[in-house]
């Protein structure tokens, strides 16, 4: 346990000891004045961002798409730093846990944002894996389309869209200025995405989708209308704002011509503050982290050896991983039988789960391909959770471009991270939270949500899942991808690692094939500090897991530990160690 992490837990100890020798007025006077900044703050979060309102099934901004200029930032930053001088004037000995649970999580929410604007990041405001265009690609997501005012609201979201992208290039443009900008090889990669989005048509647009087949509840007079002003609104605004933006990115942006974020102007302060946000540790540093995945790397690498020669394979380590990426049987043949697949292995999944969680979400999810028009530069796989309510559940993202870089023996990992027991399960009960302030049932923590992801993949031992030594060794390659990652990140951005070494290393200690491999890297290089959280996350997870079994002996109960670990939604790593903690403690001195 980190000094940061044992500060925390007896701080938190000598808080419910002042809190049993508090009245019930007292407590409940200072829960409000909680409460009530809370609530106000999540009322203008949702103002400030009309696409993360959408996506949590508020409604009232389904017009309009994020602002995002100089002025808003420096406002924000003020409305910011006023909210959290506010959270000083509570009595926190007067919170109940679950007030104290909702004050820190405030508070790191705070922080993390006035982090933000401090640092200017809307400077550099996508990477390969998300961002403002992506952001106006997604925007229908969560429109329940079941009326002339939703159709209404999302024509007038897409023509919102040109504002929207000309004030990401002005702040594009301000980092070209003051020199933070993206690497070359992101544009590079992202621009053919971008160009793409510039169809000859409306109606070859994926914006056009919700058109295509309307809700039978709007009139047939009301959808040629919407469809045309639809069309109009496509070909006239959005189709041109994506061409702005691609000749922008292509023939102004001067982006640099290294990797690293710490070689930027401010870089250190900037990947310092990556750290923390997608770790939630305050007190490890990058060259700690870089021997922490150097150590996993030598202690998996053992495992995926010992499989090598359990399936008494003629060559060395190279030759398999060279096998794994050619041999035909590994892949599928059509899109259908990889999501078929897919489909299968998270059926099978569906089955085990109540053995090892008591409590499960009622919402379900599907499998769904990723777009065409952003697969080509897209990750493996991916989750997008659905707000309660909504007319479907989470997405399952599968790519299906270059079905020859989709290995089959990965699918049983992938699903197990991607959907159940990880980042459906989780964000999905998430969700469903009860009691507790509406931002905490959208709270995302990368270190608790990835690290959950990838405990979720070695969760899957325990529950069958994996079937032949392939799938065991796609496993054991995807910790490995996860345990490269602390390594290549941290050597990208504070070691001077060139791209090329970083995806030499990957070759030399992973299965994964090329093309995710240049995908992978590409992604740690536009998005600094992200791909810690993953191992990072699940280390913790798996240390608590082993001292819970420790102490507990017999009275250990993985289905009820599971439920612990989940139960308060996302948190950050420190917390998470004291819920789970605490929980030991409980059942060691009640005696269940």
């Amino acid at each position: 346990m980190s000094n940061f992490n044992r500060m925390w837990s007896v701080f938190f100890g000598i808080a419910l000891i002042l809190v049993s020798n508090i009245s019930v007025a007292e407590t409940s006077a200072a829960e409000h004045q909680l409460d009530t900044i809370i609530a106000e703050h999540w009322q203008y979060s949702l103002r400030e961002d009309p696409t993360q309102a959408t996506a949590v099934g508020v409604n009232d901004f389904n017009d309009r798409m994020p602002s995002t200029s100089h002025a808003d930032h420096v406002r924000r930053l003020a409305a910011e730093n006023a909210f959290l001088r506010r959270t000083q004037d509570i009595d926190i000995a007067s919170l109940s846990i679950s007030g104290r649970i909702n004050l820190d999580l405030f508070r790191w929410v705070l922080e993390d944002s006035i982090g933000y604007y401090e640092l200017n990041l809307s400077r550099i405001p996508f990477n390969t894996f998300s961002g403002f265009f992506m952001n106006a690609l997604t925007a229908s997501n969560g429109v329940a389309m079941a009326n002339v005012k939703d159709y209404e609201d999302y024509i007038a979201r897409m023509s919102d869209v040109p504002r929207y992208f000309n004030e990401n290039i002005d702040n594009m443009r301000a980092g070209v200025a003051s020199g933070f900008v993206l690497p070359q090889i992101v544009i590079d990669g992202v621009l053919p995405t971008i160009e793409a989005q510039v169809k000859d048509a409306s109606e070859d647009s994926s914006f056009f989708e919700p058109f295509v087949a309307m809700n039978e509840r709007v009139s047939a007079a009301d959808q040629a209308r919407l469809r045309e002003q639809g069309r109009a609104v496509i070909s006239e605004q959005v189709l041109p704002a994506f061409a702005s933006l691609a000749t922008f990115l292509r023939d102004e942006y001067r982006a640099s011509e290294t990797v690293g974020a710490e070689d930027l102007t401010e870089g250190k302060g900037y990947y310092a503050f990556n750290i923390k946000r997608y770790t939630t540790l305050t007190d490890t540093t990058a060259k700690e982290i870089h021997q922490i995945g150097l150590g996993e790397v030598e202690r998996i690498r053992a495992d995926m050896d010992a499989i090598i020669e359990e399936i008494d394979f003629d060559g060395d380590f190279a030759a398999f991983g060279h096998f794994l990426r050619t041999d035909p049987q590994f892949y599928a043949s059509t899109k259908e039988q990889l999501l078929k697949e897919a489909a299968y292995v998270a059926k099978r999944v569906d089955y085990k789960m109540p053995g090892y969680f008591g409590k499960l979400p009622r919402q379900s999810y599907g499998i769904v391909p990723v777009p065409d028009e952003i697969a080509p530069n897209y990750t493996t796989g991916a989750y997008y959770g659905s707000p309660p309510g909504a007319r479907h559940g989470g997405a399952f993202w599968i790519n299906t471009y270059a079905l020859d870089q989709r290995p089959l023996y990965e699918l049983p990992a992938l699903t197990l991270h991607e959907a159940v027991p990880g980042h459906h399960h989780q964000n999905a009960l998430s969700s469903e939270l009860q009691d507790v302030p509406a931002f905490r049932r959208n709270l995302y923590f990368s270190a608790f949500g990835e690290g959950w992801g990838l405990y979720s993949e070695k969760l899957g031992v325990e529950m069958g899942i994996y079937q032949t030594p392939y799938e065991h060794f796609g496993r054991l390659s995807y910790e490995m991808w996860r345990a490269c990652r602390l390594v290549v990140d941290t050597g990208l951005h504070s070691q001077g690692w060139t791209r090329q070494r970083a995806m030499d290393f990957f070759f030399e200690n992973t299965s994964l094939s090329e093309g995710n491999i240049r995908a992978e890297v590409d992604r740690y290089i536009s998005w600094p500090g992200q791909a810690l959280a993953y191992k990072l996350g699940e280390l913790k997870i798996w240390e608590l897991r082993r001292i819970a079994e420790h102490d507990l002996g017999d009275r250990f109960d993985l289905r009820e530990f599971h439920d612990v670990v989940l139960g308060n939604g996302a948190v950050p790593l420190a917390m998470l160690e004291d819920i789970v903690l605490r929980w030991v403690n409980t059942k060691l001195t009640s005696g269940s």
